[in-house]
């Protein structure tokens, strides 16, 4: 897990979403054109708690969330997403 040195404003989380893999488990290499948009990732940032929001997840959960959600943003040459908490599906 990283250490990011980013406040979520609101109901947002920041999120290190997991790579995809490169092969699959007969060893066949998937090229990056064909790899899917990860939906599994962890949360890293949280907003401070107030009487606002109810954030239910916390740093370190690992995390489903929808393929297309959240904003991309690139901190310290490493991706991770900001999006809100009820893009989140579920904590696994």
């Amino acid at each position: 897990m990283a250490n990011v040195n980013i406040k979520p404003l609101g109901d947002r989380v920041v999120i290190e979403p997991v790579e995809a893999e490169a092969k699959t488990a007969s060893g066949i290499i998937i090229p990056d054109t064909a790899k899917e948009k990860p939906s599994q990732g962890t949360v890293v940032a949280v907003p401070e708690a107030n009487n606002d929001n109810n954030i239910t997840v916390k740093v370190g959960d690992s995390v489903l969330y929808g393929k297309y959600a959240g904003t991309e943003i690139t901190i310290n040459d490493k991706n991770y997403l900001i999006m809100s908490e009820s893009d989140i599906l579920a904590i696994v």
